[in-house]
């Protein structure tokens, strides 16, 4: 598993497009699952799959759906 805790967050515009386009493509070659964690709704657009929590609970979850 890869795991990515706001993984643009501290980066430049540029580098975190890198980081964000790269993340999948180096899991799968891997066969790794990538498990990101944010709260940039147009990072989360991103994911296959999107589970939303609130006060430590799942509230929902998203799957299939690329935005």
């Amino acid at each position: 598993m890869l795991s990515a805790d706001e993984p643009t967050g501290n980066l430049d515009a540029s580098t975190g497009t890198r980081v964000l386009e790269r993340s999948p493509i180096f899991a799968a070659r891997e066969g790794t699952t990538l498990v990101m964690v944010t709260h940039d709704p147009d990072v989360a657009r991103l994911a296959q799959r999107r589970v939303h929590l609130r006060a430590g609970r799942i509230e929902r979850i998203d799957e299939g759906v690329l935005a």
